[in-house]
């Protein structure tokens, strides 16, 4: 195809874009990603927060890669037709996504390249292996000889090997040899794994206070004519690849499901995946590259080609970031506050300040401990008769777990619905759930095809003769104790009734057969939160045109699903005033002429993880705020156990509705999103400067009290 083409093509594909009403998604994640590597860039942050966020922005290319990418794939080799949000076929929509993939990858390791300069100030460098000293050099080829060595394993593919299964986003070399005695045709590759569990750097201390960090693959790379004796090595390159992992119905949303069944058969394992993104190093072998263009069906889009003086793999700098001599140079987290309504934790029963009032957590600002508290005190209480928990991701060394294991031995009745879906945690769950089981624990491992998301918690305890209380958790948040530090979330301790009839029937229906004709505070899915939300959306739009006070701010990770969003242009169209808080992908567009100018997206990306989701309507002045589990997805309202939670009480609905201020009036970690799917910083405007993620551990009663919307 000539240049003509492709531009006449590329002009088509952006017209499309641009008369859509909608964001594609996976482009919309895209800009997500580089709010991401936005955060490497803040020259207040150390080095080593810096290296972090870089290597967020990784770990999520590698994910964006294998799910999205490998759901777009589910559709091309398997010949099904798949439009996206923004009207582009299949065929268009990958060369698109994979050219602007192929900018965040050149863009991310042009930043790596640029903090370069400043290891050797922070007393660190990662080093070339040409750079080592003599000594250093012998101590390295000692680490080969003793550890690294006895792990390789050449496999060589030919006319008597078959291609090797190569794993997935693991590093690779693939070494073109030849040998004077194999005939014409003498060429022949062979590759080579980089071992996956050994440390990414080999790390040498040095006495003058600094640490050199070097690269497995430049040892391996220096020492590989070990591996070939008497043989010609003609081409060494370093590679990685990006298989498909997406065999679910999560990401293929409108893939039929008996067709996925089979794709799951043909397909079982994310190991064996058809490769969709090449990571190689510039100037590659050609006779290498056309083997693995053919082995993997690949053309010129799904290669990357490694930059000069860059990295592959940069989640690696994982390592140099924890590393133990870093951590004071490392930001620190403040100490949690105690929760408004809570200012006794540590000093008074939970069991009795619970019957007294509802207790609502914001997490990282306030601890989790109070939910670790009320389990492990459940565990061991006499009078605790049951409990019950759903579980989607658990820390490893789990508080959590183990308490319900105590409880299990103690002889209560313990339940637990353990998702084992849940993605890329789906062996650390199973591991988990599997002791949980055989300590006598009643395991459910997931529902049929859907995903449980949900976060709840239910302790039944007797107190008295005839007293049963029921202890209720509700949240947008993981039982984990180790993300709890680092995700903001929200959830409500409580022991109200008409919490714990909810959670108690909702508990039947996920573990039983009973289907419940209403809830009180819930709303569930996949039974009825789509219809839920857009009749909340409906209401406002309808008090906007009857000259009622109206007004809709909701705060989630993602914006997705296409009938939620036409609700919300509809309330904008009347008039409603709408302010939505976005983390990562939207596929709504807002202000745009006719359709959505009266609605804002902003996006707040910072030290934090924003992982809480708060819905809130005006209502006439008598606002409704729901709190809980799920995003506005296609998969969330149609595939997932998900729950909401309405607030009830006066004061928790008043921190809530806080919150979500707090988030509006942010602008240091605030973007805002323009109405053809780009962000802009928010700027200061000659305010002050206002963080949220230094703000809410100052909040107090006062400041909540005060608190509105509009």
């Amino acid at each position: 195809m000539d240049e003509l083409q492709v531009s006449q093509d590329s002009k088509l594909a952006q017209q499309k874009i641009d008369e859509s009403n909608y964001i594609s998604r996976d482009l919309s994640w895209l800009k997500f990603n580089y709010r991401v590597l936005d955060q490497a860039r803040h020259i207040e942050r150390s080095v080593f927060d810096r290296l972090k966020f870089l290597a967020i922005t990784a770990n999520n290319l590698d994910e964006f890669c294998t799910i999205r990418l490998g759901s777009l794939y589910n559709y091309l080799d398997y010949g099904k037709e798949r439009f996206d949000y923004n009207g582009l076929r299949e065929e268009p929509f990958r060369k698109l996504l994979l050219g602007e993939t192929k900018k965040f990858y050149h863009d991310q390791n042009e930043y790596y390249n640029k903090l370069k300069p400043q290891f050797e100030e922070n007393g660190f460098t990662i080093a070339s292996y040409n750079d080592l000293s003599v000594e250093d050099t012998q101590r390295v080829a000692d680490y080969f000889n003793r550890t690294i060595f006895p792990m390789l394993t050449p496999m060589v593919f030919d006319n008597y090997h078959t291609f090797p299964v190569l794993m997935n986003n693991r590093l690779l070399f693939g070494v073109v040899t030849k040998s004077d005695n194999e005939g014409p045709t003498n060429q022949r590759v062979s590759f080579i794994q980089v071992p996956q569990n050994l440390p990414r750097f080999y790390e040498i201390d040095h006495d003058d206070d600094m640490i050199l960090f070097v690269p497995i693959e430049e040892i391996i790379r220096h020492k590989i004519h070990n591996l070939f004796r008497n043989v010609e090595i003609e081409a060494v390159n370093l590679f990685r690849i990006n298989r498909n992992g997406d065999f679910t119905l999560e990401e293929s949303e409108d893939i039929e499901s008996n067709f996925l069944e089979d794709l799951k058969r043909k397909l079982k394992t994310r190991r064996s995946g058809r490769v969709v993104r090449l990571e190689i190093e510039e100037n590659p072998d050609p006779w290498l590259m056309r083997v693995l263009k053919i082995q993997w069906d690949l053309d010129e889009y799904n290669i990357f080609y490694i930059p000069q003086g860059g990295l592959p793999e940069l989640s690696g700098l994982n390592q140099i970031v924890g590393h133990k001599e870093f951590k004071s140079k490392r930001a620190q987290m403040p100490a949690p506050v105690k929760p408004l309504n809570f200012p006794e934790q540590g000093s008074r029963d939970l069991f009795e300040v619970l019957k007294e009032r509802d207790i609502l957590l914001h997490h990282p600002y306030n601890s989790m401990e109070p939910v670790l508290e009320l389990l492990e005190k459940a565990a061991d209480d006499p009078y605790v008769l049951s409990i019950k928990i759903t579980i989607y991701r658990v820390a490893k060394e789990s508080r959590v777990t183990n308490a319900l294991l105590r409880a299990a031995e103690n002889g209560k009745h313990v339940s637990v619905l353990f998702e084992v879906k849940a993605r890329f945690d789906e062996e650390n769950n199973l591991r988990e759930a599997q002791r949980l089981q055989k300590a006598g624990c009643y395991v459910i491992y997931g529902v049929s095809s859907l995903k449980t998301h949900t976060k709840l918690l239910l302790i039944v305890r007797k107190e008295g003769d005839d007293q049963v209380y029921r202890y209720v958790h509700l949240s947008s948040g993981n039982y984990n104790e180790s993300t709890s530090r680092l995700y903001v979330d929200i959830g409500l301790l409580t022991t109200k009734e008409v919490y714990g009839n909810d959670v108690s029937e909702f508990f039947n229906v996920i573990t039983g057969h009973s289907q419940p004709s209403t809830y009180r505070n819930l709303i569930t899915s996949p039974r009825d939160m789509r219809i839920q939300l857009c009749n909340l959306v409906k209401r406002e739009a309808e008090n906007a045109r009857n000259g009622v006070p109206a007004g809709i701010v909701i705060k989630l990770n993602s914006l997705q699903d296409k009938e939620l969003i036409d609700e919300l242009y509809a309330a904008s169209q009347a008039g409603v005033t709408i302010k939505l808080i976005v983390r990562g992908m939207c596929s709504l567009r807002p202000g745009r002429k006719g359709l959505s100018e009266n609605i804002q997206v902003i996006s707040i990306v910072g030290e934090y993880l924003e992982h809480s989701r708060i819905y809130y309507f005006r209502n006439a002045d008598n606002p409704k705020v729901y709190i809980g589990s799920a995003d506005a997805m296609v998969r969330s309202f149609d595939r997932r156990i998900e729950s909401l939670f309405l607030l009830d009480d006066d004061f928790l609905k008043k921190q809530a509705i806080n919150n979500l201020r707090y988030n509006l009036k942010d602008n240091v970690n605030a973007y805002i999103m323009q109405e053809d799917g780009s962000y802009l910083i928010k700027e200061l405007d000659g305010e002050p400067s206002f963080n949220i993620h230094k703000e809410f551990y100052k909040v107090t009663r006062e400041i909540v009290m005060e608190a509105r919307l509009f």
